[in-house]
């Protein structure tokens, strides 16, 4: 997510291969097993949905400059019925140049110098001193 407000837009969707489905610390920063794909090869209804749950819960919460939601889809078990679940908003991801971020960034057509250009652009004081 980047912007503000009715300005706020979804990014593309990035899809993590971990794995076994298990992305814990060893398959996130060790491992060359784990995929990363952006665009993610979901169905465009499915990304959508993501997209919409994702917008929906940053203005839910009042975010704004940028932001990334994780999800999961439910995909094995007794009722395998692709449901997306939202697991937390990190109003604070990583911003290095393969963070995940600016890899949906790119997938949009936006640099890593531009956006962190827009991101500083955005920027503001939320506290003055009395």
């Amino acid at each position: 997510m980047i912007g503000q407000g009715a300005t706020a837009r979804a990014l593309p969707v990035v899809r993590i291969d971990a794995p076994d489905g298990n992305y814990d610390y060893e398959h996130k920063y060790f491992s060359e097993d784990t995929g990363y794909r952006c665009p993610s090869g979901l169905a465009p209804d499915e990304e959508a949905e993501v997209q919409r749950l994702t917008l929906a819960a940053y203005h839910a919460l009042g975010c704004r400059g940028w932001g990334r939601a994780d999800l999961m889809m439910r995909t094995a078990g007794a009722n395998p019925d692709r449901k997306i679940f939202l697991l937390e908003m990190n109003t604070s991801p990583g911003m290095t140049s393969h963070s995940l971020v600016p890899m949906s960034a790119r997938a949009a057509g936006i640099s890593y110098e531009a956006l962190c250009l827009l991101l500083l652009q955005q920027a503001g004081l939320d506290a003055t001193r009395p």
